[in-house]
């Protein structure tokens, strides 16, 4: 999200950072989700802003081209997330994400019983969060009971562990409802090897494979992630041996996530670090977040400084420099 120097929304970068995404080949947009902040929700900002995204989403679709994918935030306890789920519906969104932080002590049970309640106003896109940002662990039972909600139609993994993103796709394929569940990777941690990798269970006659991802890292370097998707697709999808040098493309863009995420220091500079690429690019005028105690974390600029150095390829500074002053007009 985009704030001015008084922490209040620049609605001129924000449709620049929207118009950015778009232009870039990304199939869709998250709005007050992870990196838009979840405060959103604090300051009366929630309704403007997934206007804002809907509005300029709509100014620029283009009518022979699949509609861009336009999934909200679904957030609080079960009164809070179905209005705002109704706010969504409303706004014209296809999916809300939903987060499951404030149900943090909440059964099994009850917690599917407030995804139906989310379900019966709007399709709902499953969302395992690592608890290090706020989620909680969700055990194999859930996801397979989840899965079995007819309004369930996505799910994004982002546990940003290999063992519970193994429970969440055990639980989809023995849901019986896999081929209706589109997977997206919320894993920055492990991008490449999500979007590449096969999953095969006893009991589920076809293979599991994630579809795309729900990346904060890819609110950067947006035109460069679209190009990578597309091969790691491509690979998927032909049943390839994957190659040595998309390897080692994914261990370079882990090596960049931790420059961005800040993983050393708790993630306390995640949402500052993407900021800081995107001010450099200068579709943001500053680091400024909702919280004023958020920022760069000690030594992670020069963080990210070694990371542009070590592989430029990754980034689509001339991309963004091309286009910059028409998507900020």
């Amino acid at each position: 999200m985009a704030l001015d120097a008084q922490r209040r929304l620049d609605e001129r970068r924000q449709r620049a950072l929207t118009r950015y995404y778009l232009a870039s080949g990304a199939g869709g947009v998250a709005v007050g989700v992870h990196t838009t902040q979840f405060a959103i929700r604090d300051v009366g900002l929630s309704r403007p802003v997934l206007e804002l995204a809907a509005e300029t989403i709509g100014q620029s679709e283009v009518a022979d081209q699949p509609p861009f994918l336009r999934i909200a935030g679904v957030c609080g306890k079960t009164k809070q997330a179905v209005a705002e789920a109704r706010l969504a519906a409303d706004l014209g969104y296809h999916a809300g994400l939903l987060s499951l932080g404030a149900m943090a002590k909440a059964s099994v049970p009850k917690l599917l019983e407030h995804a139906r309640a989310v379900a019966e106003v709007l399709p709902v896109f499953g969302f395992y969060l690592q608890p290090a940002v706020g989620g909680r662990a969700l055990p194999y039972d859930f996801w397979r009971r989840f899965c079995g909600i007819e309004g369930v139609v996505a799910i994004k993994a982002a546990p940003f562990n290999r063992y519970q993103t193994l429970d969440l796709l055990r639980g989809v394929a023995d849901s019986g409802r896999a081929a209706e569940i589109a997977l997206y990777t919320g894993n920055d941690d492990n991008i490449i090897g999500d979007l590449t990798g096969v999953w095969r269970f006893p009991g589920y006659p076809a293979d599991l494979r994630f579809v795309g991802g729900l990346l904060g890292h890819w609110s950067v370097w947006t035109r460069r992630a679209w190009e990578h998707w597309k091969e790691c697709r491509r690979v998927s999808l032909q049943g390839l041996p994957i190659p040595r040098a998309l390897v080692q493309l994914g261990n370079e863009i882990t090596d960049a996530n931790a420059a961005f995420f800040d993983p050393h220091n708790g993630f306390h500079g995640c949402i500052a670090g993407l900021h800081e690429v995107l001010r450099r690019q200068g579709l943001l005028e500053g680091l400024w977040t909702l919280d004023p105690n958020e920022g760069l974390s000690r030594g992670q600029s020069a963080e990210i400084d070694r990371v542009y150095a070590a592989y430029p390829h990754l980034a689509d500074d001339l991309f963004v420099a091309e286009h910059r002053d028409r998507w900020l007009s």
